[in-house]
C-alpha cells in the first residue's frame, strides 16, 4: 500500500523564486491528505498531478497566511468542479469563522459538505482516524496557536504462510485466520493457532509534521521512532537569536530534535527567503543528524 509524501511548498512567510508557501500531500493507498495550504496550493496540486478530488481531509497547522491563504481558492475550485463528497477540515479555532466570512461576502455556497473540527493546539490528542491511519495533534510553540500532526498507519495483519496451513481448512476458517483469529472446534478446543501459521506483519509507517515552532525538545517523546520527521528550519544557527524572537527553529535545532526522537529520516523546510542557496542549511543539519534531506518543491518521499 502506498505511503508517499509530496512537497508542494517549502518557503516561509515570504515566497521566493521556485519556493512557494507551505503545503504537503500525504497519500496512503487511494486516500490523500493535505497538510497546510499556502497561497497557490491548488496550482501546485495541478503541476504535480495530484487530483484535489482525492483529498479526503485537510490539516491546517495555524492561521498565519503562508499556511492557509490558499484554502479558500482550493475549496472554491472543488465546488466549481462539482465535488459532492464531504471534506474534512482540521485546524485551530477561528478558521471556520474566516472561511464562513469569505463565503458570505463572495456569496459562495459549496456543492459539498465541509466539516470543520477545531484542534486544541495545546494538546497531544487523537483528532482523526480512518481505515488507514490515525492522526494526532502535536503542540507547537509559536507566536499564535499552532500544532503539528502525527500520522500513523494502523497495525497491519500478520501474513498467512500457506506452507504451514492445514489442508482441510474451510474458507471461513481461512478468513478468520487472515483477520488474526485462532481457530477453535465446536467444543472450544484450539485447532489452529494464528501464530503457528503466520509470519510477522509488515511494519506500520509513520510521518510527523512539525510546523512553525521554537525548538522544543519535549516533542521528541511524542514522535519517538517516527519513520519520517518534517521539522521547520527557517534559519541557520548563526541566527538562533532571530529564530527565538520569531518563534522559529534553526536547521541545527531540527537535527537535534530528530536525533533525540530517534527518527529514521528528517526533512527540513520552511526556509527564509534570505537564503538563496539551501545547501548550507542541509550541511548544518547533517553535522548533527546524518539522514536529513531538504523538503524542496516536487520532492517525493516514499516509505
Amino acid at each position: 500500500m502506498e505511503f508517499e509524501l509530496k512537497i508542494l511548498g517549502s518557503a516561509s512567510a515570504t515566497p521566493f523564486l521556485n519556493r512557494h508557501h507551505t503545503a504537503q500531500v500525504l497519500s496512503v493507498d487511494a486516500n490523500s491528505y493535505l497538510i497546510d495550504c499556502g497561497e497557490g496550493t491548488q496550482r501546485r496540486l495541478m503541476e504535480y498531478k495530484v487530483r484535489h478530488q482525492r483529498l479526503g481531509a485537510i490539516f491546517i497547522s495555524h492561521l498565519h497566511g503562508d499556511h492557509f491563504f490558499g484554502l479558500f481558492g482550493l475549496l472554491s475550485t472543488m465546488h466549481l468542479h462539482g465535488r459532492t463528497e464531504p471534506l474534512l477540515l482540521f485546524g485551530p479555532a477561528g478558521l471556520d469563522d474566516i472561511i464562513s466570512t469569505q463565503f458570505r461576502y463572495s456569496h459562495t455556497q459549496l456543492s459539498f459538505e465541509l466539516n470543520f473540527t477545531p484542534v486544541d493546539t495545546t494538546q497531544h490528542a487523537l483528532v482523526y482516524e480512518d481505515k488507514y491511519l490515525t492522526v494526532h495533534s502535536l503542540p507547537m510553540r509559536h507566536r499564535i496557536p499552532c500544532c503539528g500532526y502525527l500520522f500513523r498507519e494502523h497495525p497491519k495483519r500478520r501474513h498467512l504462510d500457506k506452507t504451514r496451513l492445514p489442508a482441510d481448512l474451510t474458507p471461513a476458517q481461512l478468513s478468520r485466520l487472515a483477520q488474526g483469529e485462532d481457530i477453535f472446534d465446536e467444543a472450544g478446543n484450539l485447532v489452529v493457532a494464528n501464530a503457528d501459521v503466520t509470519t510477522d506483519p509488515s511494519p506500520s509507517r509513520s510521518y510527523a509534521y512539525c510546523a512553525d515552532t521554537l525548538y522544543t525538545p519535549a516533542l521528541a517523546d511524542l514522535v519517538r521512532d517516527v519513520d519520517l520527521l518534517y521539522h521547520e528550519a527557517t534559519f541557520m544557527d548563526d541566527m538562533r537569536e532571530r529564530a527565538t524572537l520569531t518563534h522559529h527553529s534553526t536547521a541545527r535545532q531540527a537535527a537535534h530534535l530528530a536525533r533525540r526522537a530517534n527518527a529514521h529520516r528528517l526533512l527540513i523546510g520552511h526556509f527564509s527567503s534570505r537564503y538563496r542557496e539551501l545547501e548550507p542549511l542541509l550541511d548544518e543539519a547533517k553535522a548533527v543528524f546524518e539522514w536529513v534531506e531538504l523538503a524542496t518543491e516536487g520532492k517525493i518521499v516514499t516509505l
